[in-house]
């Protein structure tokens, strides 16, 4: 196993930074899929600081953030403690190395997988395995780098095996399930020397029938 997908490296690669990694801000695509739908129980996988886990709670969701760093479950912590009244009741945080295949709660009406980056076959086994615990009638929402954003001059990985398309997520799902998204959605991103440039998020969306 690569060191990049161990604890180890993630607790390391926060420690390198006395303030937060992520700007703190919920992911634009998460915001888009689930503004609208009503709260349930959700899963945020790979939750990191906690952005995404503490928008949903403030918004009525009941939120288990996994995160194979400790150290990043450490400030999503802090992050949801700067909020008053019922946010932290609503919120659960645990650490979770997803290549052990874990035992995690089922039922979901809402697993958020955001730009989690996997070669396969680790990829396909753990996105069916995410997949498997949305509850009927749930949403499945998967967002990752677009394998174009490799040449588009920003931070990515640098293994070209750890990108995917929207159309290779969705040929994970079978037909119990009905795709709502399977695009590459165009936004920009700002470089280190200040300039925006064009990128892409592969996005799959889909909802549970049976």
């Amino acid at each position: 196993m690569s060191a990049e997908y161990t604890q180890e490296f993630w607790d390391d690669r926060y420690r390198q930074h006395a303030a937060r990694i992520w700007s703190g801000n919920p992911n634009r695509q998460l915001v888009a899929a689930a503004e609208d739908l009503p709260p349930g129980r959700a899963l945020d996988v790979g939750c990191g600081e906690g952005a995404d886990a503490v928008w949903l709670a403030a918004r009525g969701w009941t939120v288990l953030g996994i995160d194979v760093s400790e150290v990043a479950l450490s400030r999503a912590r802090a992050h949801a403690g700067e909020y008053e009244g019922t946010i932290a009741d609503r919120l659960r945080w645990r650490q979770v190395d997803l290549l052990a295949s874990p035992e995690l709660p089922g039922g979901q009406d809402l697993v958020s997988v955001q730009f989690m980056h996997l070669p396969d076959p680790d990829r396909s086994r753990i996105f069916r395995q995410l997949a498997a615990l949305v509850g009927v009638g749930g949403t499945l929402l998967i967002v990752g780098h677009d394998p174009s954003d490799r040449h588009a001059g920003v931070g990515r990985p640098p293994h070209a095996e750890v990108f995917y398309t929207p159309e290779q997520l969705a040929a994970l799902l079978d037909d119990s399930w009905d795709i709502r998204a399977c695009e590459s959605r165009p936004r920009t991103q700002r470089t280190a020397d200040g300039h925006d440039v064009p990128i892409r998020d592969a996005v799959l969306q889909a909802v549970r029938l049976r």
